[in-house]
């Protein structure tokens, strides 16, 4: 099984956070960016590559491809696992791949979205992924920094409510 030293969650994927804090923190030699559009679509894959640096290997893969050659990988690569968004981690998790904590960075605010903090907006989907995931095994911690303290994110989301529904 593959060596992965961090599973974040970041919209904005590889950039500088990702490569200075995040990477050196971890020890990861390898960002394996698990998204099906940026995987299917080589000319959006140059500006992350640039952004990374020269001292990690940059993969791409669909969802599909990291589940399948994620068991192949040696146990030289330390993996920095990255995910744009939550349901893509459970896909990940349902496919066999364990991944005993997932680290909440980034997530954008989009219609539809309630703010959690300053970095992190979620909606009913992510919630149920986030459900799936702890389910399955995976702790789900809102982590901005290296330096900043973990916070399960069903703590920080007790009070929310989707639709009427609240996702305690």
């Amino acid at each position: 099984m593959a060596n992965i030293v961090l599973s974040r969650i970041d919209e904005r994927l590889i950039h500088g956070q990702i490569r200075l804090q995040w990477g050196k923190h971890s020890g990861a030699n390898t960002i394996l960016v698990a998204n099906d559009e940026i995987a299917s679509l080589e000319p959006l894959q140059a500006p992350f590559k640039a952004s990374a640096g020269s001292e990690f290997a940059v993969l791409f893969r669909t969802i599909e491809q990291t589940i399948a050659n994620l068991p192949k990988a040696g146990s030289d690569r330390k993996i920095l696992l990255l995910c744009k968004e939550p349901s893509d981690f459970a896909r990940i998790v349902k496919g066999g791949i364990s991944l005993p904590e997932i680290n909440i960075g980034n997530m954008h605010y989009h219609q539809g979205r309630l703010p959690v903090n300053k970095y992190i907006n979620v909606n009913s989907r992510d919630m149920e992924a986030f459900r799936i995931l702890n389910e399955l095994g995976s702790k789900c911690t809102v982590q901005h920094m290296p330096e900043s303290s973990k916070e399960c994110i069903f703590e920080l989301t007790k009070n929310l409510e989707f639709e009427g529904i609240s996702v305690c």
